[in-house]
């Protein structure tokens, strides 16, 4: 008998009652539900509590959806403007309601007769002194549908193709189809996948009652079992499989930096430009540490805006060269990888050590003595774009990577500059983008992390203020004032893909409206976007950067990759068009001198998503904070990068609100790898089962190794 209900769970759904081949086949395309264990691995997003039958006699303002039952004693059809609407009037002991149809009112007067026993659900409306309910679901009040309709009843996610289709698929079906396999196979076995300890421990139902009372609860403590349940299991694989990454990296072997040497104590002792903060020293230290291991450094090192990553990137990099091996840096677009080798080669110009620049745009002549002097060894530090990863591009001995603002690679790119090598090289991860905790344990969950939780003491706050249009005259005046005082300022204007060419005109609109409140020859003003060529780029990032233009109007192209101490003031214009997280990383631009700066956010009316980022801006400067406001309200996906990587597809799991279930499934799956790794002993075979049975199945977790 067990394994017939076993084999149930992988019939194909077209046998499921009311379901049948036509309508299983657009489950398959629409929502890729095949078999019975698929629909019930279909969760429900919310529930409706439709435990309570109102009398008609009780509905009133503070109702606002209403489940009536009673006789249909009257039905017509009326006109509001150019729409017919239907009206039946349904009468229970206590009174009559009016249930009025906007849809399908051809069908509604076939099914509905008068003096019939009809079940209805619906939104409440009030009209002068009088309530009705508005298009609600209704059916013939039997035995069976008051016991399906009653209760708490599970809401579903549908598509627009399922709704349009000639079945008009819509939540109540899918809550239907799980109601049948349920009543026809009442014993229904789900095999068990996690052991008896860790159920336990954590105080978790069984994986059987999990799946009953997700789709069919009775109460809401079900509900909230069955959520901690399969969230629980989902997130406990989840980590189980990074964990067995991050285990397997530490054991891999990687080249040992034996020496603390010359080139990186004189650069230490006798030109290093400003005193290190103590993060940046205990970062530093725990790179240090890891290259003199012989195992493999995989680190992710994550620090604010303006925190001083790029002199840690160029202390490990010392390390490597010290020790006879090279360097590589990857930077996700031209302009970082540009601002990165002039910072670089100037830090280093007074050493004995060869950095240079792949890019795209490197001419042919260039890029011939680059890769000669890679396979000599002649060349120590190469900074670049994703040129780095063609194939004609070999290196002698290269002993480390350096990958900045890595979500912006996809994950074949990372993989493919680590294989450059007979060993895999050390592996340093830097990000600008602070990862809120929950992501940071699911996507880099196999990597070491260190944080920059320290600002270089040069680095004053940012003052950020919220402006609407109507006062951007106002705006306009102070920062003529802060030019005439001897400062820079930024203009940002929004680039979005879909709307790029409109966003441009906007720009270039802009740039002509401020050229006139800021007249030559007394000001300069240039402009960069993206369009411009790289020539047209660098010459006006040159008169910024000298002093020679006080005004730059442009794009997002500046969120990365422009250091002017002197530039204390950015106004972003529609503010409201932005990121939160791309907001904060526009703001790290100014402050980076010891002069006040500002940021201000320039908006017309704004969304409740808006305000806010908005008020977050306004309020806070930490990038963490922001980052968690960010994951709310953006979602992991769409924060890291990683919508289109296969990552992060939770059925159940929500990172933005489960951070405790998160924390107790890693303490579970690191528990288990430290008592049975190979999953041998009999008390974990249920565990191993079902990780060897979704193999196929398994998600990209990024692999940085």
């Amino acid at each position: 008998m067990k394994t017939k209900y076993k084999d149930i769970l992988y019939q194909d759904i077209a046998y499921v009652k009311g379901i049948g081949p036509d309508k299983a086949k657009i489950l398959n395309e629409e929502l890729r539900v095949f078999t019975v264990f698929d629909l019930l691995n279909y969760f429900p997003f919310r529930y409706e509590d439709r435990s309570v039958i109102h009398s008609i006699e009780s509905i009133n303002y503070t109702i606002e959806y209403a489940q009536v039952k009673g006789i249909i004693t009257n039905i017509q059809t009326d006109t509001f403007g150019n729409k017919e609407v239907l009206i039946a009037q349904l009468k229970d002991a206590t009174g009559k309601i009016d249930l009025v149809f906007f849809n399908g009112i051809k069908w509604l007067s076939k099914f509905l007769k008068i003096g019939k026993s009809y079940i209805a659900y619906g939104k409440v409306n009030q009209f002068r002194d009088t309530y009705n309910i508005q298009h609600p679901e209704i059916d013939e009040a039997t035995d069976e549908i008051i016991q399906f309709k009653t209760g708490l009843c599970a809401v579903y996610n549908t598509t627009e193709r399922l709704k349009k289709s000639k079945w008009k698929i819509d939540s109540e079906n899918i809550r239907r189809w799980i109601y049948n396999i349920y009543q026809t196979y009442p014993q229904l076995q789900i095999t068990e996948n996690l052991s008896k300890e860790i159920i336990e421990k954590n105080k978790l139902i069984s994986r059987q009652d999990a799946y009953k009372f997700i789709h069919l609860p009775e109460n809401k403590e079900q509900i909230q079992k069955a959520q901690q349940r399969l969230k629980f299991e989902e997130l406990f694989f989840a980590q189980l499989d990074i964990a067995r990454q991050h285990k397997k990296m530490k054991l891999s072997k990687g080249y040992v930096f034996e020496n603390v040497g010359e080139l990186f104590n004189e650069f230490y002792h006798k030109h290093l430009p400003f005193e290190l903060t103590n993060a940046q020293k205990r970062v530093i230290k725990e790179i240090r540490n890891d290259t003199k291991t012989g195992r493999q450094m995989n680190r992710l090192l994550q620090g604010d805006v303006g925190s001083g990553k790029t002199i840690v990137a160029v202390f490990s990099a010392l390390f490597a060269i010290d020790n006879g091996y090279q360097v590589a840096m990857m930077a996700p677009t031209e302009i970082l990888a540009q601002q990165h080798f002039q910072t670089i080669s100037k830090l280093l110009q007074p050493l004995p050590i060869n950095v240079k620049l792949l890019t795209g745009s490197t001419p042919q002549k260039e890029r011939k003595i680059i890769h000669e002097q890679l396979t000599s060894g002649e060349l120590h530090f190469l900074i670049g774009t994703h040129a780095l990863i063609e194939d004609t591009v070999q290196f002698k001995k290269l002993g480390l990577v350096i990958i900045d603002e890595q979500h912006r690679f996809g994950v074949a790119q990372r993989a493919k500059i680590q294989l450059k090598g007979d060993i895999p090289p050390h592996v340093l991860v830097m990000t600008a983008t602070p990862i809120p905790r929950t992501l940071a344990m699911t996507i880099y969950g196999d990597l070491d992390v260190s944080v920059l939780d320290e600002l270089p003491p040069n680095r004053k706050p940012v003052i950020t203020a919220h402006r609407y249009y109507s006062k951007r005259l106002d705006v306009l005046r102070f920062v003529k004032e802060q030019v005439d005082a001897g400062r820079q300022a930024y203009f940002v204007f929004p680039l979005i893909q879909e709307s790029e060419k409109m966003d441009l005109e906007d720009l270039e609109r802009g740039y002509e409206e401020l050229k006139k409140f800021f007249p030559s020859p007394q000001y300069t003003l240039v402009k960069v976007h993206g369009k411009m060529s790289n020539e047209e780029k660098e010459a006006a990032m040159q008169a910024f950067y000298s002093g020679k233009a006080q005004i730059m109007v442009a794009t997002t192209v500046i969120e990365v990759g422009v250091d002017v101490p002197n530039a204390s003031i950015m106004v972003i214009e529609n503010a409201n068009r932005f990121g939160l997280s791309q907001l904060h990383q526009l703001r790290g631009r100014v402050g980076r001198g010891s002069e006040k700066s500002y940021c201000i956010l320039l908006t017309n009316n704004l969304s409740e998503d808006a305000k806010v980022r908005i008020d977050t801006m306004v309020r806070t400067s930490n990038g963490f904070e922001i980052s968690e406001v960010d994951l709310k309200l953006r979602g992991p996906g769409e924060l890291a990068g990683t919508r289109q990587s296969g990552m992060l597809n939770f059925k159940i799991a929500d990172l933005t609100t489960d951070y405790p279930i998160l924390k107790a499934a890693r303490e579970a799956a690191i528990d288990l790898l430290e008592k049975d790794e190979k999953l041998e002993h009999p008390e974990h075979w249920p565990i191993r089962e079902y990780i060897l049975q979704n193999e196929k199945e398994k998600p990209l977790w990024i692999k940085i190794a």
